[in-house]
């Protein structure tokens, strides 16, 4: 049973109580099984007994007493911002942070929200869908917050601000960052926090005023942050050349992937692994953003970023091998950059350019950075590599002599032997280094 269920089949829209109590009569999205017709009670279930997480479970009166218990497996699993995987449960400390951290109680079903934002229930289970919250049937789990977030995202379609489908967008887009750094944060940063200080208190015990301190200031932080980035993004978009280079831009693009990384997936104990991962992402991280780079995304052994010049991704690559090949805990690691035309789609990037970046990354040697020869010629018409070692050598020597000052250069380019790409036909890579200074 999903949210759509609720709209299917030509279902009149239920008469008599508020958006904010449950509708009496045939409920939609009523789970198989159920007769139709003469059902009357809450429309978050058809048990006599509050069910966890529940507008019941958490104090708030039902409308009318429902009818006797059916199985559990006709109820959905309930919706939870927090995470939506999670079963229902009757911990008091579970309800009350998620109270806590909702700032509401449950108190609509998905019907009853879509209604009282007035939005079609199709819309509402594109939006809910995209945010990345499963499917929950008719259960009463839904707050103000839903249906305001509803309510606006609608109000921007109406407004003609957005379109339809730019809605769904923002609301994936959010969805998907936010959910993993939810997950980061309940894993990571409270996990540690939350180990009790004095013996004979329970993790549990802690949490909760510990949630209550951070979620404000976090709040805070967390919008100022977005702000930036905001700024930074719009700053990037607006001093494009053109309209049709705000979407499709020339960027160099690079793939950073550690070698063997399978291989010590098998050797190494998972809390091991999982913090050799943890420092790749953080060293790739912090060096990407010093350098003035973007990084677009981590995939546990290999990060992807993206710089709007040819010379910084080549500095970005040269520091990355130059920091991880002294750090003795980490394995080789190699670079392909690759630089031309990229589609940018949700914080992504697309396209032929990015896909030659993870070619070359597959085919360059241990420590070493292979780059294409478009970010080779933009490197040489910049003039931060000479276009042949013997002609920078020639030119220094007659410099000398003449006494004057020779042209300096911050990279140095090997030709290596084209080879068959798959997918790309024949590339001719170059080989990455820095000049002797």
């Amino acid at each position: 049973m999903t949210v759509d269920d609720a709209n299917s089949g030509g279902v009149a829209e239920p008469a008599g109580p508020s958006a904010t109590e449950g509708p009496s009569g045939t409920t939609p999205g009523t789970p198989s099984g159920t007769p139709s017709g003469g059902t009357s009670g809450s429309s978050s279930g058809t048990s006599s007994k509050p069910r966890a997480g529940s507008a019941d479970a958490a104090g708030a009166p039902e409308a009318a007493p429902a009818p006797a218990p059916e199985p559990s497996s006709a109820y959905p699993t309930p919706h939870h911002v927090v995470d939506h995987t999670v079963e229902p449960t009757d911990d008091p400390l579970a309800i009350r942070l998620e109270q806590l951290i909702l700032g509401a109680d449950r108190r609509y079903t998905p019907f009853q929200a879509a209604r009282t934002a007035g939005v079609s229930m199709e819309l509402a289970s594109r939006f809910w869908r995209a945010m990345g919250f499963a499917d929950i049937g008719q259960a009463k789990a839904l707050t103000e917050a839903d249906v305001l977030a509803l309510r606006r995202l609608a109000g921007l379609v109406e407004a003609g601000l957005l379109s339809e489908p730019m809605a769904v967008q923002v609301a994936r887009s959010t969805g998907q960052t936010t959910a993993r750094l939810a997950e980061w944060q309940i894993d990571s940063f409270l996990e540690g926090l939350t180990e009790p200080p004095e013996p004979g208190m329970t993790r549990t015990e802690v949490t909760y005023p510990l949630v209550e301190l951070l979620l404000p200031e976090l709040e805070e932080f967390l919008i100022y942050v977005w702000r930036r980035q905001l700024a930074a993004a719009t700053g990037r978009v607006v001093q494009a050349a053109d309209d049709e280079e705000m979407v499709d831009r020339r960027l160099a693009v690079g793939f950073a992937d550690l070698v063997g990384f399978t291989r010590l997936t098998r050797r190494l104990e998972e809390e091991e692994l999982g913090e050799l991962v943890e420092a790749f992402e953080t060293t790739c991280a912090d060096l990407v953003a010093a350098h003035g780079g973007r990084l677009i995304k981590t995939l546990g052994d290999e990060v992807l970023y993206a710089a709007d010049d040819a010379g910084t991704a080549a500095e970005i690559a040269l520091r990355l091998i130059e920091t991880l090949s002294h750090d003795e805990t980490m394995p080789a690691l190699r670079v392909g950059i690759a630089f031309g035309t990229v589609t940018t789609r949700m914080g992504d990037v697309f396209g032929t350019t990015v896909n030659l970046a993870s070619r070359l990354t597959s085919i360059a040697p241990k420590d070493a950075v292979l780059v294409d020869s478009a970010l080779a010629e933009e490197l040489t018409r910049t003039g931060e590599a000479p276009v042949s070692e013997t002609g920078a050598a020639e030119e220094a020597a007659r410099a000398e002599k003449e006494g004057e000052r020779a042209p300096t250069y911050r990279f140095a380019l090997q030709p290596m032997w084209q080879r068959p790409v798959r997918g790309l036909g024949v590339v001719e890579p170059w080989l990455l280094g820095r000049r002797p200074t």
